[in-house]
């Protein structure tokens, strides 16, 4: 499993503050991207795109990770939740890489390159392969047993 470095997760952590007040446009703008693949997007539910709902819990989602990048044992419960709803619309190990080539892009769009550097986008790069790791293993062991 990968980890990120300690330069990456103070990177990352420093991000939040930004992260809180600009998420749900990047989330918007990811799945903007992420549904140009017609088979991903018939993954996800279209009641709760069009809501804002589901771009809205990924924002939080990202927030409270940032926040907790360096104490991962409180997003137990939020990472167990989201296992079982990648197991319950059959997410796989395949679909990880689609999302960074959305999302990395996406905080760029919104931040602009001069707050969203190559430097923040590596660090927000490692941070997301450290969670995608800890998922895609998870969710592995919720197939095996199902």
């Amino acid at each position: 499993m990968r980890t990120a470095s300690a330069q990456a997760i103070a990177t990352v952590k420093a991000t939040a503050p930004t992260l809180e007040k600009h998420g749900l446009a990047i989330t918007t703008a990811m799945y903007k991207r992420l549904f140009e693949n017609a088979e991903v997007a018939a993954m996800f539910d279209r009641a709760a795109q069009d809501s804002g709902e589901q771009p809205r819990r990924l924002a939080a989602a990202i927030l409270a990770y940032a926040r907790n990048i360096d104490k991962l044992g409180a997003l137990t419960g939020p990472v167990q939740r989201m296992v079982a709803r990648h197991v319950e619309t059959g997410v796989k190990a395949e679909h990880y890489p689609l999302v960074a080539e959305a999302l990395l892009p996406a905080i760029r769009d919104v931040l602009g390159a001069e707050v969203a550097t190559d430097a923040v986008l590596a660090a927000w790069g490692e941070a997301y392969w450290m969670l995608a790791d800890i998922l895609i293993a998870a969710e592995a062991e919720a197939y095996a047993t199902a």
